[in-house]
């Protein structure tokens, strides 16, 4: 599930409620079993436990477990204190008025990319990131660019979380050609995605740094094959890195938990 599950009953509990939350949908116990490496009795008693605590909720009439509205109030409150996203918000909202194209807005969480905000601007072409998704790092923008200037130390934890599969024909397959990218991305500033998760949307990343240098998030410009090349999202350069300093300036009194 992504999660280290090593830390006793807390772990797994949680690593089980991050199970019934990736089917997407209310799931029957039955289907999370299939899913489980846990003993039958053991998994019930997690399940049990976590809708005594209201992290789950039970539907006795369709025989369903959900996420309960506990997460909810912590998802918000997470969001309102650990996340980029207030800080953010009015900058995204002028930069993709100006530019005309979707903006995300990303950090890391256990080597995977979480979308925490995205502004759409035009109709005419969708992405896969949605605010509150995951993806994978090494095939996004945003990822790529937030691994590129990690410290060596956590840039080692986090590749070792990729799954190097291949999304399209031009995704990284293995950590080598992803380490020679990184190097350029560090000497130019900037990640793109070259349709290596999505065929015909491609991007232009930037990091998010705090005055010291440390990659707290990263954001980017998306946009589609049918609307722009990849030499085109060039142009999006100077403001793009403007945005993210000004957001990166506004987070100085904020303390990333990364």
């Amino acid at each position: 599930m992504g999660y280290v599950t090593g830390d006793g009953t807390v772990g797994k509990a949680i690593a089980v409620l991050d199970q019934v939350a990736s089917f997407g949908r209310p799931v029957r116990f039955t289907e999370v079993l299939a899913d489980s490496d846990l003993p039958k009795p053991t998994l019930y008693r997690f399940i049990q436990s976590l809708t005594n605590q209201g992290m789950l909720v039970y539907d006795p009439e369709r025989q369903t477990y959900a996420p309960g509205l506990r997460l909810l109030r912590l998802a918000h409150s997470a969001w309102a204190v650990s996340s980029l996203a207030p800080i953010a918000r009015p900058f995204l909202d002028d930069l993709s008025a100006q530019v005309g194209e979707a903006v995300h807005l990303a950090q890391i969480d256990n080597g995977q990319v979480l979308f925490i905000d995205k502004r759409r601007a035009s109709a005419g072409y969708e992405t896969l990131a949605q605010a509150g998704q995951v993806a994978p790092a090494y095939c996004t923008g945003v990822g790529k660019v937030i691994l590129a200037y990690m410290s060596e130390e956590h840039r080692e934890i986090a590749l070792q979380q990729q799954a190097f599969h291949s999304y399209t024909d031009a995704t990284h397959a293995t950590p080598k050609t992803l380490l020679d990218e990184l190097s350029v991305i560090r000497k130019e500033g900037v990640a793109y995605d070259r349709e290596e998760h999505q065929t015909g949307i491609i991007s232009i990343a930037a990091p998010i740094l705090t005055a010291r240098k440390r990659v707290i998030g990263a954001m980017s410009i998306a946009t589609s094959t049918a609307r722009h090349s990849l030499e085109g999202l060039e142009a999006f350069r100077p403001i793009l890195l403007e945005t993210a300093a000004k957001i990166g300036a506004e987070a100085q009194a904020w303390r990333s938990p990364m």
